[in-house]
């Protein structure tokens, strides 16, 4: 029993642990987004790299999730003769929850571990040390563009997801299920309000603060050479994933909770 308690002990210390040093990471962070430099080519690397080389499988993403809840949500309007449903039940779920949600799981796995591992091989190899050394804060220098960029690109990218994904269930819904065009658009435009999309945006702008901070913080305390690198850049995936998913329903439940 008394082992039982100790392990149970043992790892909320270490949670707490790691959930002040990421708080820590990130209050640092922001006190760096107000002063200089603020390095915009490194900033402009880093949006490329977490946005635009991350536009091709969201599109892939996007257009088949789309296409899928189209087929899915037919079968079941069908049922009850209101096969006009299924534009609006897509685009509002893509709106407020599939967008934002799959992105940042799909950033995530392709740049969330990627970050991970880039600092963490610094980490173990003493690059950052290294930088102290030459009085750069490697917060400044490594954490700032990185956390900003994935704040900018993590949106547009669910923007993306949105897009293609509707199209992807207009074109199943219109020509493979034989809906009406005109109505499938009408209803949508009559269904969906700013709200939902600008709501769907901030989840999105909070999913790439999270894969940003995470993936930083899990790199910069790697250790243990090359299987420390694997293991920072597993448990900022791990991580970051039930992140996103935990903190989705309650960031829905405060903005759209009753």
């Amino acid at each position: 029993m008394v082992d039982i308690l100790e392990r149970v002990f043992r790892r909320f210390e270490l949670f707490a642990e790691e959930l002040g040093g990421i708080v820590y990471l990130f209050i640092e962070t922001l006190v760096w987004m107000v002063r200089p430099p603020f390095r915009f080519t490194v900033i402009l690397k880093q949006m490329e790299f977490i946005g635009v080389q991350s536009g091709f499988i969201v599109f892939l993403t996007g257009i088949f999730t789309g296409m899928v809840f189209a087929l899915q949500t037919s079968y079941a309007f069908r049922l009850f003769a209101a096969e006009n449903l299924v534009g609006p039940s897509v685009a509002l779920a893509l709106s407020r929850e599939l967008a934002p949600v799959l992105t940042g799981l799909m950033v995530t796995g392709r740049a969330g571990s990627a970050i991970a591992a880039e600092l963490g091989t610094m980490k173990v190899t003493e690059q950052i040390d290294a930088l102290y050394s030459m009085a750069i804060s490697p917060v400044q220098y490594l954490v700032f563009p990185r956390v900003v960029s994935a704040v900018i690109m993590v949106p547009l990218l669910a923007v993306l997801f949105q897009f293609v994904g509707f199209w992807g269930s207009y074109f199943v819904g219109v020509y493979l299920l034989d809906l009406n065009s005109y109505r499938f658009i009408q209803d949508t435009v009559y269904a969906l309000e700013l709200k939902d999309v600008y709501t769907g945006l901030v989840k999105a702008a909070f999913f790439g603060l999270t894969i940003a901070v995470v993936g930083c913080y899990k790199g910069f305390y790697a250790e243990g050479g090359a299987e420390g690198v694997g293991k920072a850049a597993t448990h900022s995936v791990v991580i970051s994933s039930v992140t996103i998913l935990v903190s989705d329903y309650f960031l829905t439940a405060l903005m759209f909770g009753r």
